[in-house]
């Protein structure tokens, strides 16, 4: 084992998805559309929640956000996937390995709080409508999204620089599409309980607190929309906060059935499918499934197109 360690690692080699040659140029114009589709909608997101008058409110101040951070672990994975199905030889180097997980770490703990504060705002514009704006300030808005970005931003740096000040024993070989802690992991010599240990405590703590706070919420908005005597204020309600729980039913569902699923059922091309799921299909439909549910994006779309249309014709 210390002979393996004198071979200095310089880059690795991505495995990918299939290995399959007719498989890698439908796959690649697959993954381009979807990927196209996620910048698209995600940055037409951000750029009409800063810009219309009508979104300039805290669940739209949050839904600019979740489209943030949807933009910015999709596009640490996807572009990166796509030069590989046309490359004749998948590799990536050692730093550019480093950093794709540092900002894929970032970014999808990010999106977990990011959830749980939607789903917060939801609870408060439902059960304390007259309350709503002295709760849900801007201040607030701000810290809520503020401190999950500082603190992923940590724990991403202490997990990169713990994996890659770590000696890889020279086999270079990823069994995966991108750089995951999992996969690098079994590539290292030596000290792997340490970062094991770190990875799964804030794992943990990210899904069970993140999680929690998503179902309690949604159990006290339960309860408040049980309360109600009007079916048609029932009915609102629900309208309220269904697409924030579609979302949140197929982000957590994801990761949930990804890391709780028996040992002896897990498998690499489980791994990868639900990767490729969370990683690329997810950030695509978060913001068509608020732009479809929802009222005022559309009528912001429908606006926005309307000036380009009048500017150019």
């Amino acid at each position: 084992m210390e002979n393996h360690n004198l071979t200095e690692v310089t880059e690795f080699i991505l495995l990918g998805i299939t290995d399959r040659p007719e498989l890698q140029a439908p796959l690649f114009v697959l993954f381009l559309i979807i990927y196209l589709t996620s910048l698209v909608a995600n940055l037409g997101m951000i750029v009409l929640t800063q810009l219309d008058a009508r979104l300039q409110t805290p669940m739209y101040f949050f839904l600019r956000h979740l489209a943030l951070v949807d933009l910015g672990y999709s596009t640490a994975v996807g572009p990166k996937m796509l030069v590989n199905f046309v490359s004749d030889r998948n590799t990536i180097s050692y730093h550019f390995c480093a950093m794709q997980l540092a900002f894929f770490l970032v970014f999808i703990g990010s999106e977990l709080f990011i959830l749980s504060a939607m789903s917060y705002d939801r609870y408060v514009a439902i059960c304390k409508p007259l309350f709503y704006t002295v709760i849900m300030s801007s201040r607030v808005c701000w810290v809520l999204v503020v401190i999950p970005y500082f603190y992923c931003t940590f724990v991403s740096l202490l997990v990169s620089i713990k994996i890659f000040t770590l000696p890889f024993c020279g086999y270079n070989v990823i069994n995966h599409f991108y750089c995951d802690c999992i996969p690098l992991i079994a590539l290292l010599c030596s000290g792997t309980q340490d970062v094991e240990f770190i990875i799964m405590i804030f794992a943990a703590f990210d899904l069970i607190s993140s999680l929690l706070v998503v179902l309690v919420s949604y159990l006290l908005i339960l309860m408040s929309i049980l309360r109600m005597k009007s079916a048609e204020g029932r009915l609102k309600a629900f309208s309220t906060c269904g697409s924030h729980l579609t979302m949140v039913t197929v982000f957590y569902g994801t990761l949930i059935f990804m890391y709780v699923q028996p040992k002896d059922s897990h498998s690499k091309d489980t791994d990868k499918m639900s990767s490729i799921f969370y990683t690329l299909i997810i950030p695509m439909l978060n913001p068509l499934i608020y732009s479809l549910r929802n009222k005022n994006v559309k009528y912001a779309i429908q606006k926005t197109m309307q000036k380009l249309s009048s500017a150019f014709c």
